[in-house]
């Protein structure tokens, strides 16, 4: 007998790895909103099913992304698989991203089911120039952007051995429920308290790529609704957000709240030089400060190409759900009037 109930066999079922996370939780969610059922990995599922918000019918199942024979028997009979993993707090990156990725690789092959994944500018240097495609070379400077570049080499190789995949890459995420390692919800926003002020990691003028998490979900499940009439392995760039001068997101807050005058600092980078070895999360920030130095731009016409459109909600817009969402700004409350949710 199946361990998973009997459904509907002309209904799509897709695993998704990281549904508690940032893009994981955004595409499962959009998923049930199209009509998918959708499964979820979790070490603790009941707990993640009393945290997870707008994720009414989703069915929990216990296991482990670095264990592959929990993700394969998760992956019984489902048509997609999402590996929305990311270690936290930049720990461990090559210790934990590539096993994981392995077990979803694994399961892929075990059930016939493609892969969905998300993918960064972190796998570009300097040198791509300052509008990257999905042909730029990539070069990175750190090891993170490294490990990105493998994964996605293992990706492709798992193509060529039987397995769809469909990467998206995309700038900075943000959303109502950005994770702690997005830069909006640490720098432009303190999650649970009402904006006070904002850290701008950059240099003011020059452009920034940002991802509203619901834009980038809803782009992503509209390839996957698509897939047959995509390469075996396909990569695209999600254009998102382009600030420039890059500190407009900072001025969208400053709109949103109402508060022309609230205070834009510079981010302590210095402070974080400091305690650079002490702490592996600000290493890990320091080597990819350049995307904060020189614009590096997502050039999103392919994937127009196939689409029509990309999915965009004006950038106000987003910085207000964000904002509510992250517990800064309450839904019913007026310009200019900021407490927490």
């Amino acid at each position: 007998m199946s361990r998973y109930p009997t459904q509907d066999p002309t209904t799509p079922t897709a695993l998704v790895i990281g549904a508690t996370g940032g893009v994981g939780g955004e595409v499962a969610r959009t998923l049930l909103a199209r009509g998918w059922r959708v499964r979820a990995l979790n070490r603790d599922p009941e707990a993640a099913a009393k945290s997870a918000v707008g994720m009414v019918g989703v069915e929990w199942v216990q296991g482990d992304a670095m264990e592959p024979a929990s993700v394969v028997a998760a992956a019984a009979g489902v048509e997609l698989i999402v590996h929305g993993a990311n270690p936290p707090g930049y720990h461990n990156w090559r210790g934990l991203a590539l096993p994981m990725l392995e077990s979803t690789i694994a399961a892929a092959k075990a059930s016939g089911a493609r892969i969905l994944f998300p993918g960064t500018v972190y796998n570009f240097g300097p040198d791509a120039g300052a509008v990257v495609d999905e042909r730029s070379p990539q070069h990175p400077l750190t090891r993170k952007g490294a490990i990105r570049v493998e994964m996605e080499q293992r990706l492709e190789t798992a193509s060529r051995e039987g397995v769809q995949v469909i990467i998206v890459r995309a700038g900075d995420f943000f959303g109502p429920r950005s994770s702690a390692n997005s830069w909006f919800a640490n720098a432009l926003a303190q999650p649970g308290r009402p904006v006070r002020f904002m850290l701008y990691p950059g240099r003011r003028a020059i452009g920034h790529a940002w991802a509203y998490l619901p834009d980038l979900a809803e782009t992503m499940v509209r390839l996957v609704e698509r897939a047959e009439t995509l390469a075996q392995f396909d990569v695209f760039h999600f254009g998102g957000h382009w600030t420039e001068p890059g500190v407009e997101i900072a001025e969208a807050v400053r709109r949103v709240t109402g508060r022309p005058g609230l205070p834009i600092l510079p981010f302590p980078w210095p402070l974080a030089a400091l305690l650079a070895p002490f702490v592996e999360m600000f290493r890990e920030t320091l080597e990819m400060r350049y995307l904060w130095r020189t614009p590096l731009r997502l050039d999103n016409a392919k994937l127009v190409a196939v689409l029509g459109a990309e999915p965009r909600t004006p950038l106000d817009q987003a910085v207000r759900i964000s904002l509510e969402g992250l517990g800064c700004l309450r839904a019913d409350a007026p310009s200019g009037v900021m407490v927490p949710a």
